[in-house]
Order: C-alpha cells, then structure tokens, then sequence
C-alpha cells in the first residue's frame, strides 16, 4: 500500500514540474501573442495610413522613427514590421508545439532560445539605430524590444532548468519495490 502511495506522489511531482514547463511555454506563447499584435499595427500604421497612437515630437517620436529610411527592408518598400510579424508567427508556433508537446525537449528550447537570442541582436541593431542615427525613439518599437527581451530572458531560464525526461527517468528508479510473500 505504502509503494501505491508513494508512486501516487511522484505521480503528482511529475504533475507539477509539467505544470511549471508549460507556463513558460504559455507565456512565451502569449508574449508572441502581443509581439504580433504590435506588428500588425505598425504594419497597418503603414501601409493603412492608419492613425499613430504616440508622441509625435520630442525624444520619443513614434512618426519620425516609422517614416525614416530604417523603417523598411533595405532595397525595398516592405516595412520591417513585416519581417517582425513573421518571426513573432513562427515564435509563437514554437510556443504552442512546446506547451502541446507530452515532453519538453532539449531540441525545441534551444531553437526557441536560438530564435529568440536572434531577436535580440536585431533589437540591439534597431536600438543603434533609433538613439545613435535617428536621435529619437519609438515607444511602440520600445514596447516590442522590451516583449523580445522577456522571451529571450524565459527561454533563458527554461533552458537552464533540467529535462522532464530526465526527471521522469529518475521516477522510475526511485519507486519502490512491494515483495509479496509469505510471512
């Protein structure tokens, strides 16, 4: 009895450790979420002419940021909003195949933490670009930077944390044996 018991224990340890995978999971899905919806905006913004919602004079100068020459894929008309809504598309895919997926696996959190980490570097490139050449900011450019940096940081943290295969494997060495004989 004591061995059902237990193993209904670890049962539930399992449980919970699945349940703490998935909110990372669930969380870098909803972020993605938010990324495609600021994407979809500042795309609409642009090709809809549709009214920005943001300061239009001073350091934060939303207008200036989105109308300069950075604001679009070099060579073309294609605002880099495009670009963004894509890469906040496949993100959020890779969200959902985690949170759907029985197992976490090592694969899927490096190719999360690779596409984010690719995030990164081209906010790092946008930010050069807004304070160093543009000399003014885009808050809904900042929202989306500080959005990318959050998944980056979560997919960070899930990658540092140990494999539910292993912990699962682990499980099944540490259930007890019940020696049935007679006394």
């Amino acid at each position: 009895m004591k061995a059902v018991a237990s193993g209904h224990i670890r049962e539930e340890e399992l449980l919970m450790i699945a349940i703490q995978r998935s909110r990372g999971q669930i969380a870098l899905l909803l972020l993605f979420l938010l990324g495609i919806g600021v994407a979809t905006y500042l795309t609409a913004v642009h090709y809809e002419h549709v009214p920005l919602v943001c300061s239009t004079s001073g350091f934060i100068d939303c207008a200036r940021v989105l109308s300069s020459s950075y604001s679009v894929v070099p060579g073309t008309t294609i605002p880099i909003t495009l670009p963004g809504l894509f890469w906040c598309g496949v993100g959020a895919a890779l969200a959902l195949t985690g949170w759907r997926s029985k197992r976490q696996r090592r694969l899927l959190l490096i190719a999360e933490f690779a596409w984010t980490a690719l995030g990164m570097l081209t906010v790092f490139y946008l930010i050069y670009v807004e304070i160093v050449l543009l000399h003014t900011i885009c808050a809904w450019c900042t929202v989306l930077h500080v959005i990318i940096l959050i998944m980056f940081l979560v997919t960070l943290w899930q990658l540092q944390r140990p494999e539910f295969e292993e912990e699962s494997e682990g499980a099944e060495e540490e259930q007890p044996t019940v020696n049935v004989g007679r006394d």
